[in-house]
């Protein structure tokens, strides 16, 4: 064939250079498995052989229901690579979401891990769509269900070279669904164009400071493979020959096993995660393990309290920002050569932002008629973002794509700023944002606040009606030691004091709690908070 080949934006050209040029390097799950990414690959080629000769056809969605394990992660690769679509369930959903995500993504083939079986089996007649149902243990031996048809997926693993095809780079690579918080979860689709420069972007900004990463840093993303790709670090880590754990169930315990035994020192999750584990009776045991340990905070606000926490463990903690229709992460608070200058003290307010946005990616702050709002760290507004890996629309739902994309930017719903550095920094979701007396009391502002006193474990800030003035801001509250009303009020006037709050932003009324509800993403549901005024 003499004449030009374009070579294509896919995963499957994305990874030649992994096993070329780090066969060697290791992938572990949990303290039950360890691959060198050329054994591991070696699996990836034989499911998708395996795949392939049970009947999955280029554009067939393959399902997974499983913790963070190497069995998703060979799916993660193979399903997409093979030219199907994989459909990553949240498997924190109640069994009637999870059979409404499926049937509406039109499931063909489901992997699922034996524990989740029990959820299926007793409403298997609904499930009449699915054409074989692919099962597997932790110990990779014989399975049992009354689910038909099913296979064992050991043995789809063929022992075989297997020639991935050539695919378009616009082709589906990966379809999951939103939280379902304001209503019925929507779908959202990614090509491989979508994932390999969401990849190669992430690739390229984590290595500035203060994270500083190179192909030798440890990863642990305690970011569920069902939610947004794990943020896409399986894909960037295993770009640039990391090695990458994966965590299986969620446990204290057992992640800070694995930052000591493995040597872990970067990590990316939800805030609830990060609590849980700096919230470890045994944290200080671990102390030493944590020195070298960068995370990257995203899913909701990284409160000043908390990363005062980590900083004080010797934790560098930065956020960074994203949504699901985003791919997701379209920013990270990684510092400019300005703020990489500057005294140590005063990096804090740009490691809590939301960050800067990475390579490929604009964003812009609106008003309700898309004029674009100065940059000036006071005005408020939508926040609108363009790059190479957006969502195209909803699946099956193309009628919402007007309002997804009104005036050729996504719209995300949340408000924020950009202060005259190009840092963002978010400031409320549009929904959860509280109006009173016709202005919005930025939230995340006044959750920030209070999560620096250090009696403060938890903390969100949600509307209760209000007759005189529509709506005033109630602060819920988890505690880490002995505090009261007035120890929140007084914390609160040094804020007031230096004019980092108003006084009208003050909430009306403080309600501890033992625990604050969350999504089955980890993030704090608003939503049912206000159920509790």
């Amino acid at each position: 064939m003499d004449e030009y080949y374009p070579s294509k934006l896919t995963l499957k050209n994305l990874f030649i250079n992994s096993v070329r040029n780090f066969g060697d390097r290791e992938i572990l799950y949990a303290n039950k498995e360890r691959y060198s990414y050329e054994k591991f690959f070696k699996r990836v080629k034989g499911l998708a052989a395996g795949l392939e000769k049970l009947g999955v056809k280029k554009g067939d969605i393959v399902a997974v229901l499983d913790w963070d394990t190497d069995r998703y992660l060979e799916a993660y690769f193979a399903v997409p690579m093979l030219g199907a679509i994989l459909h990553t369930v949240n498997i924190r959903y109640p069994p009637e979401l999870i059979y409404y995500t499926m049937n509406h993504a039109g499931d063909k083939y489901v992997i699922v891990r034996d524990e989740f079986v029990p959820i299926i089996e007793p409403n298997k007649d609904l499930f009449n769509f699915i054409k074989g149902w692919i099962i597997y243990n932790e110990d990779k031996g014989e399975v049992k269900s009354s689910l038909s048809p099913f296979y064992n997926y050991e043995d789809l693993i063929l022992d075989k070279e297997y020639e991935f095809p050539d695919i378009d780079e616009d082709t589906i690579a990966t379809i999951f669904y939103t939280s379902g918080t304001t209503g019925m979860p929507k779908g959202v689709t990614f090509t491989h164009r979508n994932l390999v420069l969401h990849a190669l972007a992430v690739s390229a900004v984590v290595h500035s400071p203060p994270l500083n990463l190179t192909d030798k840093d440890v990863f642990l993303t305690a970011v569920p493979l069902f939610h947004v790709h794990q943020w896409g670090m399986p894909y960037a880590g295993l770009l640039a020959g990391n090695k990458y754990i994966l965590a299986g169930k969620y446990d204290v315990d057992t992640i800070l096993e694995l930052i000591k035994n493995e040597k872990v020192t970067f990590s990316a999750m939800v805030p609830v995660i990060l609590n849980m584990i700096l919230s470890s009776p045994k944290i200080t045991q671990y102390k030493d393990y944590l020195k070298n340990w960068k995370v990257i905070i995203g899913g909701a606000a990284l409160q000043k309290g908390l990363a005062t926490r980590a900083k004080e463990l010797g934790i560098t903690v930065i956020g960074g920002y994203g949504l699901s229709e985003t791919g997701p992460v379209i920013s990270i608070a990684t510092f400019s050569d300005y703020v990489a200058n500057l005294p140590e003290d005063q990096k804090d307010e740009f490691r809590l932002s939301a960050g800067l946005p990475m390579p490929l990616v604009e964003v812009k702050i609106v008003n309700k008629d898309m004029k674009e709002l100065p940059r000036d760290g006071k005005s408020v507004g939508e926040i609108v973002v363009r790059s190479p890996w957006l969502t195209r629309e909803y699946y099956k739902e193309p009628e919402r794509t007007p309002e997804l994309w009104h005036g050729g930017w996504l719209h995300t719903d949340d408000l924020g700023v950009v202060d005259t550095h190009g840092y963002i920094h978010i400031v409320d979701r549009e929904k959860d944002a509280v109006k009173s007396g016709g202005e919005f009391i930025p939230t995340l502002v006044i959750e920030n606040a209070i999560s620096d006193n250090e009696k403060v474990s938890e903390v969100a800030v949600v509307g209760m009606p209000s007759e005189k003035w529509g709506e005033r801001p109630v602060a819920f509250i988890v505690k880490r030691g002995e505090v009261v009303d007035k120890d929140i009020f007084d914390h609160l006037q040094k804020y007031l004091q230096t004019g980092r709050i108003q006084k009208w932003w003050i909430p009306d009324k403080i309600i501890f709690t033992e625990s604050l509800p969350k999504t089955s993403t980890g993030k704090v549901d608003k939503k049912e908070l206000r159920n509790h005024i």
